[in-house]
């Protein structure tokens, strides 16, 4: 066959004679992107993405039906093009209405695969659940108990009841694993590259973790005599046993990285000397010094800081209470100091809260369970003054508060009401409203902002000195919870790393579908109430330290896990829709209006479709009609209402479909999956293997994956099994003979 000369992005190649563009690029690695081709089925050029610049020619040519010509010049990726298919791109998902991932995973700070792994606790494969979660957080079982969990927040389920329990789901997996032969993750091949990091807390820990298993050599130096940080030393016990904490941190230690308690910087180390033993320094020190109120008497014996307090009690120091304990805030650290205050013994314990409890940060769970063991809430007060007899705290003077109108944070500002005041007798007042970075270590060295915290760039985490990075709660805006420190550490290993193999990390955020909460109906979903795991019962924990969280039974965790709605598309890994929609920096909200399909799914037994991730790209159409000879499917309706649909709109199961997959093995978008054999859909990684069957004495080719020993997809891979005809039931008989 003759061979044609051309020239494409200034690359000269070759091609036989009578091939498109799009032939003669894929045959020499030219990636051009289209949606609406295959090699199976006739040219059809719906989605335009395809297009190309000519020389010489005035108009974009479609290169899966433009043939080359002897010295064609030819462009894929000019100004033009790409104007081109931005267009077309922002036109195609202004119609299609689906999420690429479920709300709870954009709600994490850490990006935790949430959807999956809950799936897969639905379907009792615990061991892939946990792998799944060290993705992103190195301490599932610590995070599991402490977490505030944005990510229930942003469940959808919350539309039907209640959330799905997701942060005792994530607790319950890490659990397993610990009490058995505990997941170490595998690490790269050392590349001599050596990173210090400074800080021993969530954050810091998830960097050493995550910089290990790219082959890094780490050290993490830690002023306390163990590592944790807050998750140690902010924590009670009755919350976080801190053998759960030692068992996961002896996992990280476990992959290689070495750990140097009691080492404090300013002291036993420098950034100058971690900067000359290191490729790279990442600095994640926590933020260990309580916010002063700067009210009149808070230097008086007897008034402690939320941290300093918590600290003190975790370290089995003296702490003189008394009786009567005030704590003032309103977080999850207040929550923290007025239990703890309980179970030392306080006989009268309040909660001071300049707001109302429709106000108060602290996670519902908290505030319920401190209802229960005796504090008592005054709301809408604010210490005035602290008074003191002999040198000690004996009292605090209240102002009393009224809500005004709503602050930067979205809350109503409390306003103080002029001449109104309370009086309460007390021993000791905790301050727990806050917590910042101990900066005096970092002076002349670091840069710092106007609040004391260590200056980083949002972004790349660089520090104003090449190779320091820093992260957590001693940076910008300060402190934060510890998924947020998890967040931005594993963001700053992939930084790091880049900058130790000198290159430049791709900082674009990619582009994702999501679907307006205001317009999903989920009238039809079945009430099913959220599964909480079992308590102490109040009397007896307020007097000791037990954890209070008796944990989720393995038929509770599976239960709860069933609740979920599956927000995110399974198809989200190998979407080609997503795949060319990244590639370019599209805007289809210039281009919203009415929806053309409505969010419904219709099913067989085999096969599930959803017509509103639909493009209209024709391929399952042609597919069916061209390869199958069946037409189970068709375009129904004209112009913007146009919709793939059976005839006359019956269901699958009612067609001539023969289930043979090759509609859903086309689709480039998740309009069409293959039902799972699964309690759920999760993120399985599929491992085809190729089995070749002889039907009507035609060697037939099929790419077959496996699941729990059955047959979960079979997908035709040459022109004979296209052509075979027979229905899935029959396909896969015979290739189970052929197995044999």
């Amino acid at each position: 066959m003759n061979q044609i000369n051309l020239t494409i992005n200034g690359r000269q190649i070759t091609a036989p004679e009578g091939s498109t563009i799009l032939d003669a690029a894929k045959q020499n690695g030219i990636y051009i992107p289209t949606l609406c081709y295959d090699e199976a089925v006739e040219v059809y050029g719906a989605c335009g993405l395809c297009v190309v610049e000519a020389k010489g020619v005035p108009k974009l040519l479609r290169s899966c039906s433009a043939l080359i010509s002897e010295g064609m010049v030819i462009e894929t990726e000019s100004e033009r093009v790409i104007k081109s298919r931005k267009i077309a791109m922002e036109l195609l998902m202004s119609a299609h209405d689906g999420d690429c991932i479920a709300p709870c995973q954009l709600a994490c700070p850490a990006n935790t695969d949430c959807q999956g792994y809950v799936g897969l606790i639905a379907n009792g494969e615990f061991d892939s659940a946990l792998k799944l979660i060290k993705n992103k957080i190195p301490l599932p079982a610590s995070i599991g108990r402490v977490c505030p969990h944005p990510c229930e927040k942003a469940c959808r389920r919350a539309k039907v009841e209640e959330p799905v329990n997701i942060a005792q789901l994530k607790a319950f997996a890490a659990d397993l694993d610990l009490k058995g032969d505990a997941y170490i993750p595998e690490c790269k091949k050392s590349t001599g590259k050596k990173v210090a990091v400074v800080g021993g807390g969530p954050a810091g820990l998830t960097a050493a973790m995550y910089l290990r298993q790219n082959g890094h050599d780490v050290t993490v130096y830690d002023m306390m005599e163990k590592m944790g940080g807050m998750l140690r030393y902010g924590i009670p016990q009755y919350r976080l046993p801190k053998e759960v904490l030692d068992s996961e941190i002896a996992i990280i230690e476990k992959t290689g990285v070495r750990l140097c308690p009691n080492t404090k910087l300013g002291k036993d180390i420098t950034i100058d000397s971690l900067k000359n033993e290191n490729d790279a320094v990442i600095l994640a020190p926590g933020a260990w010094k309580s916010t002063p109120m700067r009210v009149k008497g808070e230097d008086i014996d007897g008034v402690y800081g939320g941290i300093d307090f918590l600290r003190s009690v975790i370290q089995k120091k003296s702490v003189n209470i008394g009786e009567r304990v005030a704590v003032c805030g309103g977080g999850n650290t207040a929550m923290d100091a007025c239990r703890t205050a309980v179970r030392l013994g306080a006989k009268e314990v309040y909660i001071i809260y300049r707001r109302t409890e429709k106000e108060m940060p602290a996670d519902e769970i908290e505030i319920k369970e401190s209802k229960e063991e005796g504090v008592t809430y005054k709301f809408l007060t604010n210490p005035l003054e602290i008074h003191s007899e002999n040198g000690r705290v004996c009292g605090m003077t209240l102002q009393l508060m009224e809500l005004g109108e709503p602050d930067a944070s979205g809350r109503r500002k409390p306003v103080a009401i002029e001449g109104k005041t309370e009086y309460l007798p007390l021993d000791s007042v905790i301050m727990a409203i806050g917590q910042k970075l101990d900066s005096s270590d970092f002076k002349d060295t670091i840069a710092l902002t106007d609040r004391g915290t260590i200056l980083a760039d949002e972004d790349t985490f660089m520090t104003n000195i090449d190779g320091v990075f820093a992260i957590g709660d001693a940076t910008n805006k300060g402190a934060s919870i510890a998924i947020e420190a998890i967040g931005e550490a594993d963001k700053c290993v992939k930084i790091v790393d880049a900058y130790l193999n000198g290159e430049k990390f791709d900082l674009t955020e990619p582009y994702l579908s999501k679907r307006d909460d205001d317009k999903i109906d989920v009238s039809g979903k079945e009430i099913k109430p959220r599964t909480v795991a079992k308590v102490l019962d109040a009397n007896v924990r307020r007097s000791n330290f037990d954890e209070v969280s008796l944990g989720l039974t393995v038929e509770e965790a599976q239960k709860e896990a069933e609740r979920c709605l599956e927000c995110g598309c399974r198809e989200y890994f190998k979407c080609k829709l997503l795949n060319v929609a990244q590639r370019y920096d599209i805007n289809p909200a210039r281009f919203a209006g009415e929806l053309p399909q409505k969010y419904t799914a219709d099913s067989n037994e085999f096969i599930e479709r959803n017509t509103a991730k639909c493009i209209l790209c024709g391929l399952c159409v042609r597919s069916c009609k061209e390869v199958i000879n069946i037409s189970a499917i068709g375009l129904m309706g004209r112009g913007f209402k146009t919709t793939v649909s059976p005839a006359f709109a019956l269901p699958l199961d009612q067609t001539k479909c023969t289930n043979c997959g090759l509609c859903v093995d086309l689709c480039p978008t998740g309009a069409l999956t293959e039902k799972s054999v699964l309690k759920k859909q999760v993120p399985l990684d599929e491992k085809y293997e190729n089995v070749t069957v002889m039907i009507n004495s035609k060697s037939c080719e099929f790419k077959v994956s496996h699941y729990g020993g059955k047959i979960i997809r079979a997908v035709p891979n040459n022109d004979n099994a296209r052509d075979c005809r027979l229905s899935r039931e029959k396909i896969i008989d015979e290739i189970k003979k052929a197995e044999k």
